[in-house]
């Protein structure tokens, strides 16, 4: 155990560094092509600031991820590897696109649903997938919509510097935290190879958390957040799986929605709000919890840390349930916070909030 604690070590380190090294460098690579966003009303910054952070952060994970694979010989680029790579490579080329170019909402959502495919048809069998839910059709359809939801609402909860890269760098501990207290004799290594791809998504996104932090001096862009977006749908699913496996009961398929609540929360609120008012629901605009919690503190940078210890709080909550194992405090647990993020939706519904053009839509003529 004590080589595979510096194991850990030098990848979480490893990986935060090669992405604080980068990330100067990709910024001015991106200043250099124009590869920035430009201010736009329903945004926050008020300069054209470069977009390519989500490059950044993923070549950092993808290096040290062929990294944890070629250091052991006990580990391979088998087909769940191969696809769990392949899916991210294709996430961050779709996002790169939209963008460089833009793209319309249904091609980006056709290739979602491509890369939701990829990971899954190359993690689990078509018995797997039976008894997931009962039924493989079932099973498919249900990850996929966890895993597109995922992947759009992490890239609607990025608005404001800092938030989501500072928040999955928390979960991507917390995933390898889970990976640490699930290991079991017959799961030792699938769990290590977990808690090290875990371990270099958290240091790539640390690395790059001090230029993103407010004021951000670079962004993470559609490739970044729905990368960011891809990696926790995906774990959440293998998570649910071995979660599932650990106690032999499917209600703790609810332990990543858990984990994952306030992304969840986010768009559930702007959704929600949105589509009351008669206003685009997909359209970008300033009405998320965390603008809302900005409108109200006055600060980015408090509005971020306060998102983090949210998560903090969150991640610490579903390890201890895990470690218990009790499906009825599951149940208890996710109800508990269910109602609070009610209470505190309801709560910040009230909180004024500015409403771009692009979010009213145009009045039928009659």
């Amino acid at each position: 155990m004590d080589y595979r604690i510096y194991e850990y070590l030098s990848v979480f380190i490893m990986s935060w560094l090669f992405v604080y090294g980068l990330t100067p460098f990709v910024i001015r690579l991106a200043r250099r092509i124009n590869f920035v966003d430009k201010p736009e009303a329903r945004k926050m910054h008020l300069t054209a600031t470069p977009l390519m952070g989500g490059v950044s952060v993923f070549i950092g994970f993808f290096a040290l991820c062929i990294y944890d694979v070629a250091i052991s010989a006990g580990r391979y680029f088998d087909r769940p590897m191969l696809g769990y790579l392949a899916g991210s490579v294709l996430i961050v080329l779709i996002g790169v696109i939209d963008d460089r170019f833009g793209m319309r909402p249904l091609i980006k959502l056709a290739g979602q649903l491509v890369v939701s495919l990829l990971f899954i048809l190359s993690n689990f069998t078509p018995d797997e997938l039976n008894l997931m839910f009962g039924n493989q059709y079932l099973s498919l359809a249900m990850m996929m919509l966890w895993m597109v939801g995922l992947m759009n609402a992490l890239n609607f909860l990025d608005n404001m510097d800092g938030i989501i890269s500072g928040m999955a760098g928390i979960l991507g501990l917390g995933f390898f935290i889970f990976s640490l207290i699930n290991q079991t004799g017959t799961n030792t290594e699938a769990m290590a190879l977990i808690g090290l791809i875990s371990l270099s998504f958290a240091g790539s996104t640390f690395g790059f958390l001090p230029y993103n932090f407010n004021p951000a001096r670079i962004f993470l862009g559609d490739a970044g957040s729905m990368f960011i977006g891809y990696f926790l749908s995906s774990m959440g699913i293998l998570m649910a799986r071995h979660a599932g496996n650990r106690y032999n009961d499917k209600m703790f398929f609810l332990l990543p929605v858990l984990l994952l609540s306030y992304a969840i929360f986010d768009i559930a609120l702007v959704s929600y709000t949105r589509k009351r008012d008669g206003r685009h629901v997909m359209q970008g605009g300033k009405d998320h919890s965390t603008h809302r919690i900005n409108n109200v503190l006055g600060s980015v940078k408090v509005t971020a840390m306060i998102i983090y210890t949210i998560n903090i709080l969150i991640v610490m909550t579903s390890i201890i349930v895990f470690r218990i194992g009790s499906r009825e405090l599951l149940m208890i647990t996710t109800a508990i916070f269910a109602a609070l993020f009610l209470g505190f939706g309801r709560k910040l519904d009230q909180v004024p909030v500015s409403i771009p053009a692009n979010q009213l839509k145009t009045p039928k003529v009659k």
